[in-house]
């Protein structure tokens, strides 16, 4: 079923890097329209990356919420998990606003950028391997922008092992665990958190001072990368 136009989050990505009009995954794409039926509302489409489009920090997630991402078109805006990731965006520097309402409340991110393993909502929030595939055409077209001593932080395991997919790299060899880096090519190094789910938050599997604690070593990672250059590496909280 063709879906009529709705509107987006404003995006960072050329065509290369994402497609509104993506329907490679059919089980994703159906899913997707039946959510749409049930919620004229909701956006329904694969998501934008939000951010700046040569940002020093890419923040990988694993897919669209539905009822946040998914409705709004503004990765992790709309739910639970946002709630930590743009506080600590705003307290690190990287954002204008420490909360994310919906497209058009005149957020904006400063040096950082955010986009998904998974473009589209995938049914009980898993998305299957080949989907992961999929889509990973587009993660590794965005992460080819990449400046040298970037810093991507990926959100959870899958995230991880869909960055190092984007990038050639062998999972085998970097290995996911929270609190961890690894050195990339370039001078770029990848940060690995536990994703800040309700589930992971309200089980205090990853508190607000553990997600915190990877902030400070990416900030600390890109002031060594580039100590000369004034931008949202300088955070508002001490390191």
């Amino acid at each position: 079923m063709s879906q009529p136009p709705r509107r987006s989050a404003a995006a960072t990505a050329d065509a290369s890097q994402y497609d509104i009009d993506c329907r490679r995954c059919a089980r994703l794409a159906a899913f997707v329209d039946q959510v749409h039926d049930a919620n004229p509302s909701y956006f329904c489409r694969p998501v934008p990356p939000f951010g700046d489009g040569a940002a020093r920090l890419v923040i990988v997630g694993l897919a669209p919420g539905m009822h946040g991402a998914n409705a709004s078109g503004r990765p992790f805006t709309g739910d639970y998990a946002g709630i930590l990731l743009y506080a600590t965006l705003f307290k690190f520097g990287f954002s204008t606003h420490a909360t994310s309402s919906g497209v058009d409340d005149g957020l904006r991110l400063v040096g950082a950028r955010i986009t998904n393993a998974v473009k589209c909502l995938p049914p009980g929030n898993k998305p299957l391997p080949e989907e992961i595939r999929n889509c990973n055409t587009y993660l590794a077209a965005e992460l080819a922008t990449l400046p040298d001593g970037a810093a991507v932080l990926a959100l959870g395991r899958i995230a991880h092992d869909a960055t190092l997919r984007a990038l050639g790299l062998a999972a085998r060899d970097y290995p996911f665990l929270h609190g961890r880096h690894h050195a990339l090519n370039r001078g770029a190094h990848l940060f690995d958190s536990y994703h800040c789910s309700r589930y992971n938050t309200n089980t205090r599997r990853l508190t607000t001072e553990m997600f915190e604690t990877v902030f400070a070593s990416i900030v600390r990672h890109l002031a060594a990368a580039s100590p000369a250059r004034p931008d949202a590496s300088r955070s508002r909280a001490p390191a």
